[in-house]
């Protein structure tokens, strides 16, 4: 469903290590932004019974069931750049995007 890079697998395990009893990241799409979703993360420690749990190389990413649908063949990602670091969102059915990739439309 989910993909992550070994980039945001590694910054995921270090920040994790920062935070205690977190088990996962939490991944999801709330109403909002320029294009009418926008993403959101946070670190998980009690994830519900109707989440989705994916599990690659030790790193857990959560995803509630309605944002599961948004979140599709999507890639995660950590950027290092000049312009700022954070994670990224790679999604294949974002029909728009704005320039600061946080927002997207499908």
């Amino acid at each position: 469903m989910v993909t992550v890079t070994e980039k945001a697998e590694h910054k995921i395990k270090e920040l994790m290590n920062e935070e205690e009893d977190m088990i996962g990241l939490r991944v999801y799409v709330k109403g909002g932004g320029c294009h009418g979703f926008s993403y959101g993360m946070s670190f998980e420690s009690e994830p519900t019974d109707e989440d989705n749990i994916f599990e690659k190389a030790g790193v857990k990413v959560i995803i509630d069931p309605q944002s599961s649908p948004l979140l599709l063949g999507c890639e995660i990602d950590y950027v290092d750049s000049l312009q700022g670091s954070g994670f990224s969102v790679k999604n294949p059915q974002a029909k728009t995007t704005c320039g600061c990739g946080s927002s997207f439309g499908v």
